[in-house]
């Protein structure tokens, strides 16, 4: 009798130990988070009036200022229940901290201007976006539904690569508003005065090699091209996005959409390299060191400037938004091109742009009138005339195969601010390459790992202006420091990794608990053998 209730007390112990140790296994591999989801209301409630607090973003431009106003001014007219109360930010960064503090307050907007990496971090709160696609498929208010009291676009006039971006895993979490690429606007007046041609498709070696030579100066110190104190050859507004080009180029490691971080490899520390020798010769800087380059290309003291195709506007000799005194503006010929690439033949570029995303509410009415507004954005009035005001591109075919479109695009050089040319380049650029875009895996920490890869260039080039040494023991060391202040770390999971160390905390626990149990279990075995033995 002794025997058979020690040995069900053992097998019940063992059994507990598994069942609490598979259990805290699964909290730590996939947390208690529940998929989000929400039901669509068989109609919507017009008896009610509902508030929309949208988030929005613009760079200053009182234009597009006015197009959001316009845009909630008509919306507001179609649907009289409905106000739209907007809050403007200059900065994506400052709508993601200001989200991020309010979701633990059950504060967040209705509708926020958003970048999927932003998404995928509001995700980690329970139930806070909300999933679209039930949205975007129900006849009555999805995507050209019949009971909109606007035309919007139906799914097939979606562009899909755009909204492709939108998915993080299997799912839609946001619609596209606008798209955008990076563009390299070119002093070709100063290319040809250095005795170069330009191609059709500039490559990293290409802009190496011109922006070395245009670093040599006269006697008296000044630089010959052109004749000033002052010449920074290649400027790259977005070192995030170089970093993140050239890896995708050179089809070297950068992340997976599991989270695994890849960026500290052989190829990286070649380019960090390559950057080193260009910073020491005067010949490449970054925004946050030497300031906007179209500052600096607009007054002829920067030959190759890479900013976003929505930048255009500030940036040539005519350029309607240029941040420098009159007086400073040189003039010469502006062209634009793609992005720096490696391979000619398979340009790479990468496709970004504002997205908008809906946040999750106790009332279905009032997350039904939030979808109601954010879709009225996808309209061919607002996405035509918000495309209209920089380089960006329309994110729907239904706006930009309109004739307004169309007749837009038509009459480019005609005067240097709403057809201004170099504008109109920039946006015929994305629209010739959209298949050639790309965009980064989405997931919890795939922001931050963007702002690590656009600092370990920040870095380098830092050094050296401090007249630091690049060598293999400062790569390690930088690998390891932006590792640990980006948390990179942290978001590492390999599925392959033999190191208990990147398991999660509850894979941890249960192996632990396992080998406890099991240890448990050989005693008792043991402790019954020798008092066996010792009966004889």
């Amino acid at each position: 009798m002794k025997r058979f209730s020690f040995t069900r007390l053992a097998s019940l112990m063992l059994a507990g130990v598994l069942l609490t140790g598979a259990a805290s296994a699964l909290n730590g591999c996939h947390g208690a988070q529940k998929k989000a989801s929400f039901t669509v209301p068989e109609s919507f409630d017009t008896s009610k009036d509902y508030e929309v607090v949208f988030w929005a973003k613009n760079d200053t431009n009182v234009t597009q200022a006015q197009i959001y106003k316009k845009a909630i001014a008509d919306f507001e007219e179609l649907y009289p229940n409905i106000t739209v109360t907007m809050r403007l930010y200059t900065d994506y960064g400052k709508i993601y901290n200001d989200v991020i503090t309010n979701i633990s307050t059950d504060t967040t907007p209705n509708v926020c201007i958003t970048y999927p990496d932003h998404i995928a971090t509001y995700m980690t709160g329970d139930n806070v976006v909300v999933p679209l696609d039930d949205l975007f498929a129900d006849p009555r208010y999805g995507l050209g539904g019949s009971e909109l009291k606007y035309d919007g676009p139906a799914m097939d006039e979606m562009v899909p690569e755009f909204l492709k971006e939108c998915r993080i895993g299997d799912t839609c979490y946001a619609i596209p508003y606008m798209r955008s690429t990076e563009a390299l606007y070119i002093n070709k007046t100063y290319v040809e005065k250095l005795g170069y041609e330009i191609p059709d498709i500039v490559t990293w070696d290409y802009i190496w090699e011109v922006s070395s030579k245009a670093t040599e100066k006269d006697a008296d110190g000044t630089y010959t091209l052109n004749g000033q104190q002052v010449m920074i050859p290649f400027i790259y507004k977005s070192t995030d996005n170089m970093m993140i080009q050239y890896l995708r180029q050179m089809d070297a490691g950068y992340s997976t959409s599991a989270g695994d971080i890849l960026i500290f490899n052989d190829v990286t520390t070649d380019f960090l390299y390559r950057i080193a020798k260009s910073t020491g010769e005067g010949a490449f800087s970054t925004f946050k060191i030497s300031s906007y380059p179209g500052n600096f290309f607009n007054a002829g003291q920067c030959i190759f400037a890479v900013d976003s195709t929505a930048g255009s506007t500030w940036i040539g000799s005519d350029a309607p938004l240029s941040d420098i005194a009159q007086s400073s503006i040189v003039e010469f010929e502006t062209i634009v091109k793609p992005v720096p690439q490696v391979d000619t033949s398979n340009p790479q570029m990468i496709s970004q742009g504002p997205s908008i995303c809906i946040f999750n509410k106790d009332d279905p009415q009032e997350v039904l009138a939030s979808w109601l507004f954010a879709q009225y954005m996808l309209t061919n009035g607002v996405q035509t005339a918000y495309a209209e005001t920089e380089g960006y591109v329309p994110v729907t075919h239904k706006a930009q195969e309109s004739a307004e479109y169309k007749e837009y695009l038509s009459r480019a050089g005609e005067d240097n601010t709403t057809y201004y040319q170099v504008k109109m380049d920039a946006t015929n650029l994305l629209l010739g390459n959209v298949s050639n875009t790309f965009t980064t895996p989405v997931f919890n920490g795939s922001a931050s790992l963007r702002d690590a890869a656009g600092s370990l260039i920040e870095s380098v080039a830092k050094s050296i202006n401090r007249k630091q040494t690049v060598d293999d023991e400062y790569i390690g060391k930088l690998y390891t420091d932006a590792s640990a202040l980006y948390h990179l770390d942290s978001i590492n999971r390999s599925a392959t990794s033999s190191d208990l160390g990147v398991l999660p905390a509850g894979a941890k626990a249960l192996l632990i608990i396992l080998g406890v149990a099991w240890t448990l279990i050989i005693a008792y075995f043991i402790l019954k053998k020798i008092s066996s033995y010792k009966k004889r």
